[in-house]
């Protein structure tokens, strides 16, 4: 299932027809709190505010060259990969339906509403929205966007790409788990041009699946996703994803809720980067581990900045 690096390279094509390399920096301040040599992927530096994009790109390339008779997609999100469904599938001729929970993030409905989606408000979390996208598309004869599709993957991993070639001799990459596109491609850039460097995944600990499926050795549920890091809310991991990252990562760390909090606050006074919750888990990892990671070159995905503006002014008053 994984690409290898002439499949990434094509993938990187495809994206970069589209938006440039996002960039990757040092950052000093970040450096001096982890006692790390920091390197951050900004992710949130794509037109969607969020990696995302990059598997969207590619999956309505190749729906659009394999199924041409297809005329419309629906898909469900949190908000991230429902933008990237819309602006990758407008850029294709497609019609793009997107269902997302209700209290769903207004800043994130309202972008994918002016990508050129149909909003549709169902369901009290991430799978109930998933199991509702899924009849909504058999009614309605939308092909199905899963959120883990080898597709996305293909897409992910040119980030990754990006990041390896620019620092090739990073030790460690820390990087956030939803449903794991983002991970597993990271994994599969690593492997393709046969680098060391480990891979930590993140998630939070309100929505631990991930970690919890790393743990058991096979996926493993969870009742109840109810995180402030709405990219990361899974309740129900993918097995094909767990399987890749049980196989490639070197562990993966389950951060509170207080940690991700305080790494958004880091990111703003250290980088003046704005991050969603998602996007600052990373962040949140290493400073828990930082005596272990003290002099290492680390790498961060930064993966998003798209957090409504009332809960991003909470965060930084510190509640």
């Amino acid at each position: 299932m994984l690409p290898d690096l002439a499949a990434i390279e094509a993938a990187a094509e495809t994206v970069h027809a589209v938006m440039p390399p996002t960039p990757a920096h040092r950052w000093p301040l970040l450096a001096a709190r982890t006692g790390a040599d920091v390197w951050v992927k900004h992710e949130n530096h794509t037109p969607t505010g969020a990696f995302k994009i990059r598997g969207g790109l590619v999956y309505m390339d190749r729906l659009r060259r394999e199924r041409p008779a297809v005329e419309g997609v629906i898909a469900a999100t949190r908000g991230n990969f429902g933008q990237s469904v819309a602006v990758a599938a407008r850029m294709n001729g497609l019609i793009p339906v997107v269902v997302v929970p209700r209290g769903n993030s207004r800043e994130k409905n309202a972008a994918m509403e002016a990508q050129g989606a149909e909003l549709v408000v169902h369901g009290g979390d991430f799978q109930e929205s998933l199991e509702y996208a899924q009849g909504l598309a058999e009614a309605r004869g939308l092909h199905m966007v899963a959120s883990f599709a080898e597709p996305l993957v293909h897409g992910t991993a040119t980030y990754a790409l990006e990041l390896f070639r620019a620092a090739p001799d990073l030790e460690t990459v820390y990087v956030p788990i939803g449903l794991g596109s983002g991970i597993c491609g990271v994994i599969a850039a690593r492997d393709a041009l046969g680098l060391g460097c480990e891979v930590v995944g993140v998630c939070a600990e309100r929505a631990a699946a991930y970690a919890l499926s790393f743990e058991a050795g096979r996926p493993v549920s969870t009742n109840a996703a109810d995180t402030m890091a709405d990219g990361m809310a899974c309740r129900v991991p993918d097995a094909d994803a767990v399987a890749i990252v049980n196989a490639g990562a070197a562990r993966v760390v389950a951060v509170s809720e207080d940690e991700i909090a305080d790494a958004m606050r880091a990111y703003y006074t250290d980088t003046h980067n704005v991050a969603e919750g998602a996007g600052a888990a990373p962040l949140a990892a290493l400073m828990r581990e930082r005596d272990a990671m003290r002099g290492r070159k680390v790498a961060l995905i930064l993966s998003g900045g798209n957090i409504d503006r009332e809960v991003y002014l909470r965060v930084l008053g510190g509640a």
